[in-house]
């Protein structure tokens, strides 16, 4: 075989095997499945392309992690400013309790953060340790522990506020 098909297999099982990541990556920043089906193909070909500077001494999820981030981050942008993208309705049905209530605001809340942020905390959310999230992002664990933190207090305080406003 030659390399190219040797690289050709060896790519095409390291994303099978990360399929879900790339997913995550996909619904944090696309919610129609036709935009995430998109997003998916240009996450791919981008891996692609920048499959013959990847290094096999570097753990792969990161380095997928980062392309897939850098990606997306690049797809929401134009897509947001083009207006082509559909944001989450504005009259959402009742929930049937209120968990189902709170965990809408809260999605909502995540939705409206910056795409780094959103980014941050979807890698956090993910169990990822910090200096893996910082790699991928490209700073320090420190800054990543300072930034979860803040986005955290954020989002309480954004939560509470919904809530106040709810039952008031």
């Amino acid at each position: 075989m030659t390399k190219r098909v040797d690289d050709q297999i060896k790519f095409q099982t390291l994303v099978e095997a990360h399929q879900g990541l790339i997913f995550r990556v996909t619904s944090t920043y696309a919610r129609k499945i036709e935009d995430q089906q998109d997003l998916v193909q240009e996450i791919k070909l981008n891996l692609w392309k920048a499959f013959p500077k990847y290094n096999s001494e570097q753990s792969f999820s990161t380095w997928a992690y980062k392309v897939s981030l850098n990606t997306a981050i690049s797809w929401f942008r134009i897509h947001s400013k083009k207006g082509t993208t559909v944001e989450l309705p504005e009259t959402i049905p009742a929930p049937e309790n209120y968990t189902d209530d709170r965990t809408q605001i809260l999605r909502q809340l995540i939705d409206n953060l910056d795409p780094v942020s959103r980014a941050i905390l979807s890698l956090s959310l993910d169990d990822l340790p910090q200096s893996q999230i910082a790699e991928i992002i490209g700073t320090t664990p420190g800054n990543i522990a300072t930034r979860i933190s803040r986005i955290k207090a954020q989002l309480r305080q954004q939560l509470e506020a919904q809530e106040k406003n709810t039952w008031n």
